[in-house]
């Protein structure tokens, strides 16, 4: 039975070579410190699924105040850059060129339309659809700019209709609608994923080009010692990279934290010990630092960067994609990031993602003390 006990002296020898090992490796550094500021700072500023300030055009065939009153309230909203213009034709050339997302043209008969009773007059938008996105932002966006003006020009001439509806809308979680909010949170499981996928892959394969795993696995050191050894200071970096960026998210890019950071931290060990056991599978199988970088990015990185729902919304899928993203532990964890940052504690939705975070890395450990011990015999 003694020997059956794991050895806490050998153990402790085994994290103080990796931490040293970590230490002295520049990739390491790089990874666990250079890339989270590189990746937070890109997402935070350069990537930004925000449109505020759409480039649009007002054709007019007619100027009259009400026109002019139109064209004020489009001017004065937050989410349009407008070029005011009564030749059609030349803004319709700077949308081909690109250089305006859409061209609002109000015909010649507005006014004399807006002034009969029971007419409705109407206006075109004509929207770039070379980008699809940008073309529902625009025609949206105009759609409710112009109904606020029409419902203020009623209340101001006593012509609203006794029937009409106010409608007053509210956003949960991200009242602001900033993409950094959710962004900059889903980048977390991106860095995480290069730490405990990619990172461990790569420094245990190094290890077995070198031979030195193969000298570790002549000495006493059990397999339970070799694997906790070569986790536990991956681990601890894995961690002290999370609160580094959850530091950033807060202080720099104002991300509101509304659950607590033991919570944060308790679902990103389980999503860490499913990465670390991803890593080390990897490196124990192929044993070659090429190879295993290159199924450590596709079954890590990649599945993390566009099937987790950090950057592509997974119901806007088609369904057999929808269905894979169900075998990825980074599934799971940017929803219970995004739970964690916007709206808090919900124990419906951490529980359910954390048990199958935990459940994926008892698999892979099961996986990697099955595959390492025949390699021992």
């Amino acid at each position: 039975m003694k020997n059956q006990a794991l050895n806490v002296r050998r153990l402790r020898a085994l994290i103080w070579k990796e931490g040293i090992q970590i230490i002295n490796d520049p990739s390491s550094i790089l990874i666990a410190l250079v890339f989270p500021v590189i990746l937070l700072f890109l997402f935070g500023y350069a990537v930004s699924l925000d449109n505020t300030r759409l480039r649009v055009g007002i054709a007019l065939a007619e100027r009259s105040p009400e026109t002019a009153s139109l064209v004020t309230a489009l001017s004065d909203s937050k989410y349009f850059d407008i070029k005011t213009s009564l030749d059609r034709r030349a803004l319709e050339t700077d949308l081909v060129a690109g250089r305006l997302r859409g061209v609002i043209v109000i015909p010649s008969d507005f006014s004399q339309n807006l002034m009969r009773p029971g007419e409705k007059p109407s206006i075109q938008v004509v929207a770039d659809g070379s980008e699809p996105n940008t073309a529902n932002f625009v025609q949206n966006y105009i759609l409710a700019a112009v109904n606020i003006w029409s419902q203020e020009r009623g209340m101001e001439t006593n012509s609203v209709s006794p029937n009409s509806i106010a409608v007053q809308s509210r956003v949960w979680f991200n009242p602001s609608l900033e993409s950094k909010n959710y962004l900059v949170p889903g980048s977390i499981a991106i860095v995480l994923t290069m730490i405990a996928t990619l990172l461990t892959a790569l420094v245990v394969a190094r290890e077995w080009e070198r031979g030195t795993m193969e000298a570790l696995m002549a000495t006493p050191v059990r397999i339970q010692e070799l694997i906790l050894g070569k986790l536990i200071p991956y681990f601890g970096l894995g961690i002290g990279s999370m609160a580094f960026c959850t530091l950033v998210a807060l202080s720099v890019f104002r991300v509101p934290l509304r659950g607590s950071f033991v919570t944060l931290t308790l679902i990103s060990s389980a999503f860490l010990l499913g990465g670390l056991g991803i890593g080390l599978l990897v490196s124990t199988l192929t044993k070659s630092q090429f190879v295993a970088s290159q199924i450590a990015v596709v079954l890590g990185f990649l599945p993390a960067f566009q099937l987790s729902g950090f950057l592509f919304e997974i119901s806007s899928m088609p369904l057999p994609i929808q269905w894979l993203t169900y075998l990825f532990p980074a599934r799971y964890y940017v929803q219970a990031l995004q739970t964690t940052f916007l709206a808090g504690n919900v124990p419906s939705v951490l529980l359910t993602n954390g048990t199958i975070l935990l459940a994926f890395a008892a698999l892979f450990f099961l996986l990697n003390a099955r595959m390492t011990r025949k390699r021992l015999d």
